[in-house]
């Protein structure tokens, strides 16, 4: 079977065939950096991470443009709300947009592109719609002439006569038609601008993903990528821009799910979002990681203590076994690992994780058998396998960045240490010293170290 996506544009299970054979191109719309990150915001760029890896396993060369929205009216408005320039609060946000991403373990898109520096081709794109009669300008402002582009709507399933007005700009006094949305906004004093022919201004926000996609994917690319809150009117006016301007653009639409809380979509203003590094204060980064994971990609995730204690749980067990097979068959290498049928059909299903999940943990329970029957070589088959198949989700407990985060370097030296401290409790058990085996556990546990006794020796692991 090969991959299949759920394509919004044509409401259907498409399968995935790239423009460049072998070669898949993703445009994935990345951060508007005027906060930082809350986990809503990341959930899609893990699961864009996933559908990234699932490509690589199965062969296929990656081109994945990310962008960052460094110039755009929240930027602006949380900068003048404190009283700085707009590059600063941009700058500040994207370093904690990246330390995100990093944190919970996405790869590195191929190119990064800020809006900022890209200008020139927003100008210029701008230029090719007002020659070709799609937009016009107006007061030092530019609009796109909806009414000129009969497909419009067709992304979000709306006529075009249904359409609400947009509301990008101050006024719609220098409209055509309330519904134009605005690709080049008049310079206000204090705001960053940049000069034209059709005075100093700045792009609008849709103008900017389709300059920087054509830029790094060209006229036509495979798959665009985004949260489902960003299909109207964001993804809509995209494509109108862009195929209006000549270029075929995306081939394949796809949109995450959002993350809630009591219903509603997450998000600052509303005051209900769950920042990264308050959750990374409760749990692991690998176990955020599971937790934003483990639905199906366009399914809606409810944000709650209890679906974080859940997944976290569900990780630790695939984790315990993991821990417990390397002490019985060594290390690994998750590349020789065999991917189980049913997981491979899941990811080539829409990137069916939920059931990918089961099949790991089906595996897993084949593989605690084998350990207690002490049957090595199966024991061996199946982590390798399990490692294997949790690479492909960025979720292998053995993987490095796994080791603790900034402090990763550490680890090796800590498990020295750790491991000299149970050599010498082991020693004093030996020679029936017991008061003093249990003093090196009890200073252990006080460290945060919990040691467990097992058939193969004791095992070490941080109290979470």
């Amino acid at each position: 079977m090969t991959l299949h996506l759920y394509d919004t544009a044509t409401r259907a299970v498409r399968e995935l065939r790239p423009r460049v054979d072998g070669v898949v191109s993703i445009y994935l719309c990345g951060a508007t950096v005027q906060a930082p990150p809350h986990i809503g915001h990341v959930r899609g760029s893990v699961d864009f991470d996933i559908l990234h890896r699932w490509l690589l396993r199965t062969g296929h060369a990656v081109i994945f443009c990310r962008n960052v929205t460094d110039i755009e009216d929240k930027v602006i408005a949380k900068a003048a709300q404190e009283g700085v320039p707009a590059w600063l609060v941009a700058a500040r946000n994207e370093r904690a947009f990246s330390q995100a991403y990093e944190t919970l373990g996405c790869l590195p898109p191929t190119v990064e592109p800020r809006a900022t520096g890209h200008i020139p081709e927003m100008v210029a794109l701008i230029e090719r719609l007002i020659a070709a009669g799609h937009a016009y300008a107006s007061g030092g402002d530019v609009y796109f002439d909806v009414a000129s582009w009969p497909p419009y709507g067709r992304l979000s399933g709306q006529r075009p006569d249904n359409v609400q007005p947009a509301d990008d700009a101050d006024t719609d006094e220098r409209k055509r038609d309330p519904r134009d949305f605005t690709l080049w906004k008049a310079a206000k004093p204090g705001e960053p601008s940049w000069p034209t022919e059709w005075g100093t201004g700045r792009p609008g926000w849709h103008i900017e993903c389709s300059a920087m996609a054509e830029r790094y994917l060209g006229p036509a690319f495979d798959i665009h990528g985004g949260g489902m809150d960003l299909m109207f009117p964001h993804h809509e006016n995209e494509i109108a821009q862009s195929n209006a301007a000549g270029n075929d653009f995306a081939a394949y639409w796809m949109h995450n799910g959002l993350v809630t809380t009591a219903g509603e979509k997450m998000s600052k203003s509303l005051g209900n979002s769950l920042l990264v590094s308050e959750v990374l204060a409760s749990m692991r980064p690998v176990e955020l990681r599971y937790y934003l994971a483990a639905p199906h990609y366009r399914s809606m995730i409810e944000a709650s203590d209890e679906a974080m204690l859940e997944a976290t749980s569900a990780y630790r067990r695939l984790e315990g076994f993991v821990d417990r097979a390397t002490e019985l068959v060594g290390d690994v290498d998750p590349a020789d690992g065999v991917l189980c049928a049913d997981f491979a059909a899941a990811m080539d299903d829409d990137l069916g994780v939920p059931r990918a999940l089961a099949a790991i943990h089906e595996v897993v329970r084949d593989g605690n058998r084998a350990l207690a029957a002490g049957e090595k070589d199966a024991v061996r088959g199946a982590v390798t396998s399990v490692r294997a198949m949790l690479d492909v989700l960025g979720l292998d407990p053995r993987d490095p960045r796994w080791g603790g985060g900034a402090d990763a370097d550490l680890t090796g030296v800590i498990d020295g240490l750790v491991r000299l401290a149970l050599e010498a409790r082991q020693a004093a058990r030996a020679r029936k010293d017991y008061a003093a085996a249990d003093a090196i556990r009890d200073q252990l546990t006080a460290a945060g170290v919990v040691v467990e006794d097992t058939p193969h020796g004791p095992r070490w692991s941080l109290r979470q």
